[in-house]
């Protein structure tokens, strides 16, 4: 009798209960191992259907065993039992090449430095609205395995970071989306922008001539790229001004247009629901998807005009005493609060820090000077904060917990003034996730 293959799961949150759900559906001995305390509601669902698992750390002996091994994207190569696993030239995937592996459904597939959140839900919303029977997964809601274990979607439109894309090899997007490429997660690519640039540009491997490439041609990062690779897919690029080869553009009286086969679609910016230039282009981009998928004009114009935004993402909140409050807690990079900062009128009492990646704030400098009256400091460890800014805003405190910085925020502001959490760092420092952390936030400003 054949031995049953063995898979290792490192990681027992979202992705990898996902993946052991699916790889035990699919026959396979299945193992999970996490290094810290795992959630109850993971647990349970590990016992419902039977998996082992293991919490509070690796037992090495077992892991080496397995004829592959599926990483939770949170785990770093650094992790001494990556450096075993890789020593012993064991397979390591993600979740996401994983289930692709089980499932026929198309694959829109989005990724990005900023926005790929918002233009994944937009494209979702967009694909619901015309009636398609759609999942949306990655990096965003639940995971890609466990809805190809227990769904039977014909789309899905998957939100894919930078980790998931390092573990996916024979994967394909039927669509795939990059939006733009600025420096993140820089401690996770030796400082090298090239790995990082690398890392974005393997949501192209494998299309071919009948998939499609969406990409925006104003980014420099992604342009220069391309000069170096041979895609086989149908280039459809985007810019704010158009080029000869843009399919989607705006034009000087503020209408966004795109043309494209015999596509031929355009409104007004001022009706799109999503504002900002930076919406405009993820608009574009989502707009661009639902024409290559044949809805219809009347149906792509609505889902851009009535999508209602995401949590934690410049989500504003109600006003206390002549206060705005702004929830950007999913700005995890410097790029992604430039954004913010630059999108908000009037005075602004910025809650920032966390867990560095690496961060260059030099491009927030000319908006901190002219936007931001003071700093409330959100980390355990706030010094590059201070580095970086103490001599280009008038106050900066730090504060070690939610409410503190919710409370001096809010003591530092005056009527008209915005109190913005956009960190531009990540959260696990101080909370669990972005999520855990724009929650805190929100409860903190109820509680004023």
């Amino acid at each position: 009798m054949e031995k049953r293959k063995c898979i290792v799961i490192l990681g027992a949150g979202e992705s990898g209960t996902g993946s052991a759900v699916l790889a035990k559906q699919q026959g396979f001995d299945v193992f999970v191992t996490d290094s810290g305390k795992i959630n109850p509601k993971y647990k349970d669902i590990l016992n419902e259907h039977q998996i082992l698992y293991e919490a509070n750390g690796h037992t090495e002996r077992q892991i080496i065993n397995a004829d592959e091994v599926i990483k939770s994207p949170g785990i770093p190569e650094s992790a001494p039992i990556m450096k075993s696993i890789r020593k012993r030239e064991i397979h390591v995937i993600s979740e996401i090449e994983f289930a692709g592996r089980y499932t026929s459904a198309k694959k829109i597939c989005v990724t990005g430095s900023n926005g790929k959140t918002t233009t994944t839900s937009l494209i979702h919303h967009m694909l619901r609205k015309a009636g398609l029977n759609v999942g949306i997964a990655g990096n965003v809601g639940r995971s890609f395995a466990m809805q190809v274990a227990e769904e039977n979607y014909d789309y899905y439109v998957l939100e894919l970071s930078s980790f998931q894309l390092d573990g996916m090899y024979e994967f394909k997007a039927d669509i795939a989306i990059l939006l733009n490429i600025t420096a993140d997660h820089m401690d996770r690519y030796d400082y090298n922008m090239q790995h990082y640039v690398d890392s974005k540009f393997r949501i192209t491997q494998n299309l071919t001539e009948e998939d499609y490439f969406v990409f925006c041609s104003d980014d420099e990062i992604t342009i220069k790229e391309l000069e170096k690779i041979v895609s086989r897919a149908v280039q459809l690029p985007y810019a704010y001004e158009k080029k000869p080869d843009d399919v989607a553009w705006v034009d000087k009286k503020e209408k966004m247009h795109i043309e494209f086969d015999d596509v031929d679609f355009s409104m007004s910016v001022h009706e799109l629901a999503l504002k900002g230039k930076h919406n405009t282009y993820n608009s574009m981009a989502a707009g661009i998807a639902g024409n290559v998928l044949k809805i219809r004009n009347e149906v792509v114009r609505e889902a851009l005009m009535d999508f209602q935004g995401i949590e934690h993402r410049l989500e504003k909140l109600n006003m206390i005493h002549g206060i705005n409050f702004i929830n950007d807690s999913k700005a995890t990079n410097v790029n992604s609060s430039w954004y913010a900062l630059e999108s908000i009128r009037g005075d602004i009492i910025w809650i920032a820090g966390g867990v560095d990646k690496g961060n260059n704030y030099s491009e927030l400098e000319n908006l901190v000077r002219g936007k931001v009256k003071a700093i409330v400091c959100l980390g355990k460890d706030n010094r590059r904060l201070f580095e970086a800014f103490e001599d280009k805003v008038e106050t900066m405190v730090e504060s070690g917990s939610m409410m503190e910085a919710v409370k001096s925020a809010y003591y530092l502001a005056s009527k008209g003034d915005t109190v913005l959490l956009s960190p531009a760092c990540a959260s696990f420092d101080l909370f669990e996730n972005f999520e855990d952390r724009g929650r805190q936030f929100k409860a903190a400003v109820r509680e004023l």
